[in-house]
């Protein structure tokens, strides 16, 4: 066995009103700042961005990301930034202009800051672009030479957002566990190319543990615009907990169903981390994981709003033919699935997910 490997994110601040901090932040990694974000994320922010960027004397352009994180757009950015002459990036919202500003900084050679304006999954803190097609779907990893310079996360801003954002957010987090494990006991390498470590797979353990234990009670005070010690907690582990394990520790079939799932048009107005914990529950039944622990899994999300069922993320007419074009899909060479701990096929993947399905919906029969 070779090299154990663990990344993180340079620096990582949060906390209510961090945004203020931005500029004491952005001024020790450079002086002419590119901003991307979505209309929406940066009618929320630029405001405060622009007042602390100024007060340390930084240079600011502005400049709306189009919604796609594909090679396009990346070019597109990438060539306003170096007009302006920009030497840091920042990238302000979701997951899409997250890995478009990581990806624009990477090819420029210069320094990233995150800030998610949602804690809607673990993107921001990993050394990793997930690239799609400008329809929409998955095209590849990027993987980048290094984690985000900085990650700021103002929870005021998160705790501002609908709440299915952060509902989403714990379905990409509640992956992480069950993902790091399986590749531990494969001895499957992580995304730099290692192996885990002891303190990588314990992140992700305790990711699961404060979903479980914080998840319900963050929700509802999100619901009310609320920020308690509970909410700061989830996007944590929504966050850094979620990023560093499954980075450091590797993913396996529940991000994989995931990919597989992107072939269909009517899973694309479903957020990733919806897909991603009816992944998990087919990566449990792919396993064969203990009964007891499928039901905590699948009771969990019920709590919290997290789809259980095909018809939940929009599959309401699963064909055969149509659950095979993603079983396939998730079977392709490099994808994530073959980090388990056995060898997967695409009929075992068909099968999984109607058993998940199946599970789903006597679960939710039963709660009625």
């Amino acid at each position: 066995m070779g090299s154990k490997i663990m990344i993180a994110p340079r620096r990582y601040v949060q906390g209510l009103g961090a945004l203020a901090e931005i500029g004491d932040q952005v001024k020790l990694l450079g002086d002419r700042v590119f901003v991307t974000g979505g209309r929406t994320a940066l009618a929320e922010t630029r405001a405060f961005i622009e007042k602390s960027l100024s007060e340390k004397g930084l240079a600011v352009t502005f400049e709306i990301f189009r919604g796609e994180c594909c090679d396009p757009e990346i070019e597109r950015l990438k060539g306003q930034a170096e007009a302006a002459g920009s030497n840091v990036v920042v990238g302000v919202g979701g997951g899409k202009v997250i890995d478009t500003a990581k990806a624009v900084a990477c090819l420029m050679k210069v320094p990233v800051v995150i800030v998610p304006t949602i804690a809607a999954s673990d993107a921001p803190c990993s050394a990793l672009s997930v690239i799609y097609t400008q329809d929409g779907v998955f095209d590849r990893y990027f993987v980048l030479p290094s984690n985000p310079d900085l990650v700021l996360v103002d929870t005021a801003v998160i705790g501002r957002a609908p709440v299915r954002f952060l509902v989403a957010g714990m379905g990409d987090a509640l992956a992480t566990w069950f993902e790091a494990d399986s590749c531990y006991r494969a001895t499957a390498k992580n995304i730099p190319g290692g192996y885990t470590t002891a303190a990588a797979l314990n992140l992700a353990r305790l990711c699961y543990e404060i979903l479980l234990e914080y998840g319900v009670s963050a929700k509802l005070a999100v619901e009310k615009q609320a920020v308690t010690p509970a909410v700061e907690k989830v996007v944590e582990a929504n966050t850094l907990l979620s990023g560093i394990g499954f980075e450091s520790s590797g993913l396996a079939a529940a991000h994989a169903v995931h990919d597989g799932f992107t072939v269909l048009e009517e899973t694309h107005h479903y957020y990733h981390g919806e897909k991603v914990a009816f992944g998990t529950l087919t990566h449990l039944v792919m396993e064969d994981r203990p009964t007891a622990e499928i039901n905590e899994v699948m009771e969990f999300c019920c709590a919290v709003g997290l789809p259980i069922t095909l018809a939940q993320i929009g599959v309401t007419d699963p064909t055969p033919e149509k659950i095979r074009r993603v079983a396939e899909k998730v079977c392709e060479p490099g994808m994530m699935v073959h980090n388990m701990p056995f060898p997967v096929n695409a009929d075992m993947v068909y099968n999984a997910i109607f058993g998940a399905d199946a599970l789903g919906r006597e679960f939710l029969a039963k709660r009625q």
